[in-house]
């Protein structure tokens, strides 16, 4: 139940038009009210707080301290209302929506190119996909299913393997013409992963070299501002090859090392049993799980 000191929809529009046009009269304009129902607006938000909003001097509004306190956030609370209802738009009419969160990289390079494949098999699904590089809490989280690194999936949920994380090192053309051995790579500056920063301690350990010194070079936060500082010649990068395999074979990277890692935590595709009962996320699941991983090699 609303608080009778929560202000309503029209007396917040009529509030943030006030403040920035100065007048009640330019507010209706902009409302498409009349002068009467904004001043209305006005007082009622005035009094509904306790608080004087606006300086009025003559047909001038300026704000008070408590009206520029009040701005931002009554802005910001519209605007998120315009954002929902055009999200909402955006399904079209669908009654299937699935509402994904991947890792960013993932779903830029390996999922969002195979989205077409899934649009021609469910065509009735619309796809909201946000991306995370945590872990989801199902209970409280809206979204139907997320795909993580297994350490990642939350426990209680469910989950399907994808792919497992195979590791290449990769580096531009103009930084290395072909495969080096460790050591070589060692004297390389090493683009660290900001989120696992120790990719490179256990390449080098699982190269029985001492790791001490390898923890130099830029840091970035996400895989895909790593494939990009690798093509910019920064240095040599650890990542996945299926993220990597389109640079691979357009000649925007090549491989650095003959060698290959297999990280401990594979993708997985993770949901909680609530979601079994949404038919987009079942029609999603079979394809990614039964289709497209087998028809992609991941599986």
């Amino acid at each position: 139940m609303r608080r009778a000191y929560t202000p309503t929809l029209p007396e917040l529009q009529a509030f943030v038009q006030a403040a920035r046009n100065g007048s009640a009269t330019r507010a209706a304009l902009a409302l498409g009210l009349t002068q009467s129902a904004v001043s209305r607006s006005l007082a009622t938000l005035e009094d509904r707080l306790g608080v004087r909003l606006f300086h009025r001097l003559r047909q001038r509004l300026t704000l008070s301290d408590a009206g520029r306190a009040l701005l931002p956030d009554a802005e910001r609370i519209l605007a998120d209302l315009d954002t929902s209802a055009l999200t909402v738009m955006s399904f079209g009419g669908h009654r299937d929506v699935l509402r994904l969160a991947v890792l960013p990289t993932f779903g830029a390079v390996w999922l969002i190119p195979r989205l077409a494949r899934f649009a021609a098999r469910a065509p009735g699904v619309t796809v909201d996909m946000s991306t995370t590089l945590e872990p989801l809490d199902f209970d409280r989280d809206p979204r139907d299913a997320a795909i993580l690194r297994a350490p990642a999936a939350l426990r209680g949920a469910r989950s399907a393997l994808l792919a497992q994380e195979r590791l290449v090192v990769v580096a531009a053309p103009s930084l290395v013409s072909g495969p080096l051995d460790d050591p070589a790579l060692a004297r390389l500056p090493l683009l660290q992963q900001a989120t696992r920063p120790d990719l490179w301690l256990d390449w080098f350990r699982d190269a029985g070299l001492d790791p001490v010194r390898i923890l130099r070079g830029p840091r970035f936060e996400q895989f895909g501002m790593v494939l990009a500082a690798a093509q910019a010649g920064l240095g040599v990068a650890l990542v996945p090859d299926m993220l990597v395999a389109p640079d691979l074979e357009a000649g925007r990277l090549r491989l650095a090392s003959r060698r290959s890692m297999v990280s401990a935590a594979p993708y997985v595709l993770t949901w909680p049993a609530r979601s079994e009962d949404v038919s987009a996320f079942r029609a999603f699941r079979d394809w990614i799980v039964t289709d497209e991983a087998t028809d992609q090699g991941l599986t």
